[in-house]
């Protein structure tokens, strides 16, 4: 049961934190423009930081059943497309 809290609480705290960011966009676009990309860079390193941890220490407890270890891959799947078309975006004339 604690373990249920205590990942609903973590879906929580993740949920509000995009749902701030999300918001703060919409309130500041013209301010948050010039900084958009080392914030989103920022994001990513600490989400798959995060998310590496995290996993690994779950296998610690557990062996991971293979729809986890599939959407950690895809996650960082994710991540490293979103980092190209940032690299080619700054990049491009």
């Amino acid at each position: 049961m604690t373990r249920r809290i205590a990942k609903a609480a973590e879906l929580a705290s993740s949920l509000g934190a995009m749902v701030l960011g999300a918001g703060l966009a919409l309130l500041a676009p013209d301010l948050l423009r010039e900084a958009a990309v080392s914030f989103l860079v920022t994001c990513m390193l600490v989400h798959g930081v995060g998310m590496t941890l995290k996993y690994r220490l779950e296998q610690v407890q557990r062996e991971p059943v293979w729809w986890e270890a599939t959407l950690f891959w895809l996650c960082w799947g994710g991540l490293a497309a979103l980092g190209i078309w940032l690299l080619l975006r700054t990049l491009a004339p």
